[in-house]
């Protein structure tokens, strides 16, 4: 069942106040890019969690709110209502938070990481995609945008409903509208309004899927892949078709392309004896920032405890936003320590159940505050980064357990010796020889993992894996 119609069965037999959590064809399959959808069109999205539930047979989970009363959870209602107050300030009076998400949303950043010359084409072969205005968070806007729309009493409100046909849907965040335009070499918005859509209903990772199909487009382009081999929608770049028919292939997998593509890219291009074509870091596929453009961003892919990701540690902020501050995107210097420290706070931001963007605003200071009304602590900002520390470092720790190595730290080939063909980065590499080290020293890491003077700076010392 589809993950429209599910939502809808089970809100009907519920009542409307429910949210519902719930996979759809490819978790039932376990397709190991399959996505956690909730309430339709939002997704916890990465890392095949969407597989684990089917593994499980659980379809979905019901959840509704209980009128319970806040002063049995909370340390004080009253601090919380005025810390809330306090950072709310920072939030409307912030270009982003306060207005500039909720006008274009995070499709915002086609243009401005095109406009630096960071945005990967045609499965990072290049980093500047001339039809980028074409799929643009400006263009998404003015033809096929129906109203913002928001998470739980979110004042951000930076998601997209859009139209798809005679349908009205939640639309595509930044990264599948570059993953399915400039990375598959597509300039066809309604298209990729309809394949983000698509991803939803099949419960799809919507940044794995369509970077799978730009590294099989690669091997298309290299001759691996055979017309023959595609059943009637052959991986040219820009192929409309291709890019409906295979996302919908890969939601519902049948032959063994299907399953091989459903699997990711790196387990695609390693089949076809080109593991260098994947564009992914301990078997996830990196998002859409060219870590070659922006050098920040590459130590964040590269260790990031759960592959190529940038929400745990979105150094793109001060390299190319300028929030907290403006950095030089370009060079190496202090980049391992901006990267250890937005790694630190998400984390804490993450374990607070608050959502990223509100850190466009806010800092340390704001969400220690938040976290002393909720639960009656006293902590420090140094405190709370601190928490963040540790919690990055029981992860690496869970990751060593788990079998990853030091050399499961790195990026794609393609970053470290092929420099930007053309745009406003060309020439540039990933200097990750001279970051990585940086980053392992200012962690208290060797070799990818904490020394033991780490941990037990950390009160970690029996940590798992050790």
């Amino acid at each position: 069942m589809f993950s429209e119609e599910l939502d809808d069965k089970l809100k009907e037999k519920h009542g409307k106040d429910a949210s519902v959590l719930s996979i759809g064809i490819a978790g039932e399959k376990k397709v190991l890019l399959a996505a956690i959808m909730n309430d339709k069109d939002r997704a916890a999205g990465r890392s095949g969690v969407g597989a684990v539930m089917g593994s499980k047979k659980l379809k979905g989970i019901v959840v509704k709110a209980s009128k319970k009363n806040a002063d049995e959870t909370l340390a004080s209602v009253e601090a919380l209502m005025q810390a809330n107050k306090d950072v709310m300030v920072n939030i409307r009076e912030n270009g982003l938070t306060g207005g500039g998400l909720r006008a274009l949303g995070t499709a915002s950043l086609v243009n401005v990481i095109n406009g630096v010359g960071s945005l990967p084409t045609k499965n990072w072969q290049e980093a500047y995609y001339d039809k980028a205005e074409d799929v643009s968070g400006e263009a998404l806007a003015e033809k096929y945008l129906v109203k913002a729309s928001a998470c739980h009493r979110c004042p951000i409100a930076c998601g997209r409903v859009v139209r798809v046909g005679d349908k009205v849907v939640g639309g595509p965040e930044y990264e599948p509208l570059w993953a399915y335009g400039a990375d598959c070499g597509n300039s066809d918005l309604a298209v990729i309004n309809e394949c983000n859509w698509l991803c939803n209903e099949y419960g799809l990772d919507a940044i794995s899927v369509p970077c799978t199909i730009a590294a099989a487009m690669e091997l298309y382009q290299r001759g691996a892949i055979k017309e023959e081999d595609c059943a009637g929608a052959p991986l040219e770049w820009g192929n409309t078709h291709a890019l409906v028919e295979w996302t919908k292939r890969m939601g519902n997998p049948e032959t063994e392309l299907d399953w091989l593509m459903s699997s990711g890219s790196a387990r695609l291009c390693e089949a076809y004896g080109m593991p260098e074509l994947s564009m992914s870091v301990k078997k996830q596929e990196m998002p859409a920032y060219d870590a070659r453009g922006v050098q920040g961003i590459g130590i964040t892919y590269a260790t990031s405890n759960r592959g190529g990701c940038h929400v745990r540690g979105y150094t793109i902020a001060p390299e190319v936003v300028g929030l907290p501050v403006q950095l030089d995107r370009t060079v190496t210097n202090d980049k391992a320590f901006w990267s250890k420290t937005f790694q630190d706070l998400t984390a804490v931001i993450d374990s607070m159940g608050l959502c990223l963007f509100t850190s466009f605003a806010l800092g340390a200071p704001e969400y220690t505050k938040l976290l002393n009304a909720a639960c009656g602590t006293e902590y420090t900002p140094d405190q709370v980064l601190e928490i963040g520390e540790r919690i990055y470092n029981i992860e690496r720790m869970f990751n060593k357990a788990a079998g990853m190595k030091p050399e499961d730290d790195r990026l794609p080939k393609r970053l470290l010796t092929e420099p930007i063909p053309d745009g406003p980065s060309k020439g540039l590499v990933s200097k990750l020889d001279i970051t990585l080290p940086e980053y392992y020293q200012v962690r208290g890491w060797e070799k990818a993992f904490p020394t033991d003077e780490t941990l037990k700076r950390l009160g970690l010392d029996e940590c798992v894996g050790k």
